[in-house]
Formats: structure tokens, sequence, C-alpha cells
């Protein structure tokens, strides 16, 4: 396997540990669709999909000209991929720490739901560490214009599908009350998987 195609899947990896991080965009979703229906949480997960667009078209093309400039940044935000991963081990601990009714997700509202989803990604500061965590482990100096378009092109669909995935998924009773219960045990995995992930990024070697 190229170093290229092993770059690009390793930062596709670090995009898909977002979708099990639960933050701003996946709650709003989630609650939307859990006191509106599963429409309502569809056209708001739509929006946010589409909110990961912006995010992965801006950062690839800021970042990619700024490591073309300063190879030696890549160092740096291979540190701060790790560091990012380690951020979301701390949230999903004290999630798992959190008793389950503190932890309700609230439903969007107003009726234009796909623009709220594109504000809600574009507002989302975890959204913005996950991109540049993503850009500094799949992008280095030498990386071929390719793998930036393809990086673009396949996380905008993942994010699209995924999303939908979610709004789908808890607009059925029996899943929400399955979440509810394992949430705590899901939470405290996924801390000790993000530990593990930031081990693994911080000795990575392109």
């Amino acid at each position: 396997m190229s170093a290229e195609i092993s770059s690009l899947l390793l930062a596709l990896g670090i995009f898909s540990v977002g979708f099990i991080s639960i933050g701003p965009n996946i709650l709003a979703i989630i609650g939307t669709s859990m006191e509106r229906g599963r429409d309502a949480g569809v056209k708001l997960a739509l929006g946010v999909g589409s909110g990961s667009a912006v995010w992965a078209t801006c950062t690839v093309a800021g970042l990619t000209a700024l490591i073309t400039a300063y190879a030696g940044i890549v160092t740096l935000l291979k540190i701060f991929g790790a560091a990012y991963l380690m951020w979301l081990a701390y949230k999903a601990f004290r999630s798992a720490a959190t008793p389950s009714h503190s932890h309700k997700p609230k439903a969007a509202r107003g009726k234009n739901l796909y623009l709220q989803g594109i504000a809600i990604q574009l507002t989302n500061p975890k959204a913005a560490l996950q991109w540049i965590a993503i850009v500094g482990i799949g992008l280095g100096n030498e990386a071929p214009l390719w793998v930036g378009f393809a990086l673009i092109l396949i996380a905008t669909t993942l994010s699209l599908a995924v999303h939908v995935l979610y709004a789908v998924t808890f607009s059925t009773a029996p899943v929400v009350v399955a979440y509810q219960k394992a949430r705590r045990w899901i939470d405290g995995s996924l801390g000790l998987f993000f530990t593990f992930a930031a081990y693994k990024i911080a000795t990575y070697r392109q």
C-alpha cells in the first residue's frame, strides 16, 4: 500500500472517530429526531453533512498551502491530532460519569432545519479541531492534489450518510431506550479507545 493511500485511510479513520464522539451536531440530530420525528431529523442531518463539506474544503485548501510552505508543521499537526483524541477521551469519560437524566439532547427549533444544520456544524468547535487533526495526519508536504480531493469527497459522503443514519435510527423508540441504558458503558469504552488512538497517532511515522 502506498504512503498516500495509507495516510488517506488514517485521516478518514480520524474523521470516522468523530461520528462516535457525541458533539453538538449529533446531539441536535438525536434530539430533533426523538422529539420532532424522522423527517425533521433527516433535514437537520443533511444540513450538518453540508456543513462538513464546507469545513473539509476550507481546511484542506488552507492547511495544504501552509504545509507546502512549512513542511515542519506536519509534526506539530500530528501532535495536535493526538491531543484532539485525548480531548475526546476526556469528554467520553466525563460523559460516562454523568447520570442519564442529566444527558438529554435538545431538539432544534424553527422551520428551516437544513440551514440550521449547516449553522450548527459551521459553529461547532469540535468540527474545527477535528479537521485540523485530519489534515495534519492525512496530508504531508508531498501529498499529491488528488489526496486532498479524495479526502473532501469521501468525508463529505460519509458525513451525509452517517448523520442521516443517526436521524433515522434515533427516530425509533426502542433504539432510544436501549441507548439510554447502555450510554455510560459505551462512553467509558470510547474513552479507552480514544486514549489508545491518541497513542497510535502520536507514534505514527509517515
